[in-house]
């Protein structure tokens, strides 16, 4: 799903190897963009700081495996704004070098994050896990490796950019294997509050080192009536003051959300609006 708003984006950074579930992402939502692989999270930011892209594909949560570790630290750090959000279905293939059989494999190379979600797969095949920077990273290992005992599990981008043989598909688990994304640019790019799109707002706050602080701090957006999808805590380096991050149904424009917004403020001692964007359609699929 392309972003609605014209901006004249360019390139988008991810991390991971071409064929990544996240390069996957970058051209599902922005089609004929340039797609920047990047060695890690925090480069892949780097890349939208330094010029190097225009804006940042970056994994935030997974349905089975849940937040993204590597990310989280990330986030409180960066001044990047959030612009858009992406829900990616994974679905993973087991591959190989050309002319290899089932058989043959004795050795599989994926994500750590991966691998636990085809342990089906792996189980039944007996295979010793290798784990690789990401998905693509694992194919590009294989295909270079030219052993038809070894095998990767990856996207079928990925047997296709580096020529290796779709062994067994849909390898995965769940059906319901769901990553989510969020895309980060230098500049925020707020839908107007006229939108028909359903409204995302992504929020840091801190709480004041008080009794009953976070439950005071929240009272606001269920007396006015705001749907809260996410909060995760962050704890400081005195595991004193408590930082959360929030995912919100609403417009800041919105009369309610600007009440909740208030209030928390009230009790917080720092609020910072990371973003305000459309919901993508996944989050509409049960409404």
């Amino acid at each position: 799903m392309p972003h609605p708003t014209a901006a004249p984006y360019r390139a988008i950074s991810f991390q991971g190897a071409l064929g990544a579930n996240s390069d996957l992402a970058c051209r599902a939502m922005f089609p004929g963009m340039e797609t920047v692989p990047c060695h890690g999270f925090e480069d892949a930011f780097n890349a939208v700081d330094d010029g190097r892209a225009d804006l940042a594909m970056i994994p935030v949560d997974n349905t089975l495996a849940g937040r993204v570790a590597d990310v989280h630290h990330l986030i409180p750090k960066r001044g990047l704004h959030i612009i858009g959000e992406y829900f990616l279905p994974i679905r993973m293939d087991l591959m190989g070098v050309p002319g290899t059989k089932l058989e043959d494999v004795k050795h599989v190379h994926s994500h750590i994050h991966a691998l636990p979600q085809c342990s089906k797969l792996i189980k039944s095949l007996n295979l010793e896990k290798h784990v690789s920077a990401d998905t693509a990273r694992a194919a590009q290992e294989v295909a270079e490796r030219g052993d038809k005992t070894h095998a990767a599990i990856a996207a079928t981008f990925a047997a296709e950019i580096y020529g290796l043989d779709i062994l067994k598909s849909d390898v995965q688990d769940a059906e319901h294997n769901t990553t989510r994304f969020l895309v980060w640019a230098r500049e925020p790019n707020m839908p107007p509050l006229s939108s028909t799109d359903m409204i995302m707002t992504s929020f840091m706050f801190r709480v004041r080192n008080i009794p009953a602080a976070l439950y005071k701090a929240l009272g606001g957006f269920a007396t006015n009536g705001i749907n809260m999808t996410k909060l995760e805590s962050y704890v400081d380096e005195h595991f004193q003051a408590a930082q959360f991050l929030c995912d919100v149904e609403g417009h800041p424009d919105n009369r309610n959300l600007q009440l909740a917004l208030e209030e928390l403020s009230f009790f917080a001692a720092e609020l910072r609006i990371l973003g305000t964007y459309p919901a993508h359609p996944f989050r509409l699929r049960d409404k």
